[in-house]
């Protein structure tokens, strides 16, 4: 099932007998924000969208999985790559973090910003290009299944830039803000 698109949002509402402003109370925003995406004025941040589907999705008691919403390939780099290698790689594929992969275990994650940092804070470019990934390593992102519902991994995005789907202990997917709002604007 995908996530309805925000024009949906006042039908689904209708549908579940609740008024602007109890669906408003339920996920935590503004009555008047809602009623300017059903009249298709706004085009809302990624966390009101989160909290209005989750409500909707906890009172439609819909599941959402994290199989449905994964962008179902993860591109990565090894350790020992270079920043440069990171960079083209991010690029090609059009991504601005991916994981850092030590053999097939993610050990941790690289991201555009950390080379933008390195950059804005004086670093030569080239110098940096032939730095090693290692060195610049982040956190991972943490680990959902597949079937984990869209409330637990809206809640991790809120404070990670993405999540990674695996099975089996194999990534299978990863998920971004993007990928959200990808599917709620269609």
């Amino acid at each position: 099932m995908q996530l309805p698109e925000l024009s949906e949002i006042g039908r689904l509402r209708e549908k579940l007998g609740l008024t602007q402003s109890e669906l408003a109370k339920k996920s935590g925003v503004s009555q008047s924000l809602i009623a300017r995406i059903e009249a298709g004025d706004i085009d809302p941040g990624y966390s009101n969208v989160a909290r209005i589907f989750r409500a909707l999705s906890e009172l439609e008691d819909i599941e959402i999985t994290a199989k449905e919403i994964m962008t179902p390939r993860v591109h990565g780099i090894q350790l020992g790559n270079t920043m440069e290698t990171a960079a083209k790689k991010m690029k090609k594929h059009d991504v601005s973090q991916m994981p850092v992969f030590d053999g097939d275990r993610i050990v941790g994650s690289i991201s555009e910003r950390v080379i933008l940092d390195q950059i804005t804070r004086g670093m030569d470019a080239s110098d940096l290009s032939r730095k090693k990934v290692d060195d610049y390593l982040e956190g991972a992102f943490p680990t959902v299944s597949p079937e984990t519902p869209l409330s637990s991994v809206s809640a991790l995005l809120e404070h990670n830039s993405a999540v990674i789907v695996l099975e089996k202990g194999i990534p299978r997917g990863i998920i971004t803000n993007s990928d959200l709002l990808k599917m709620v604007h269609g």
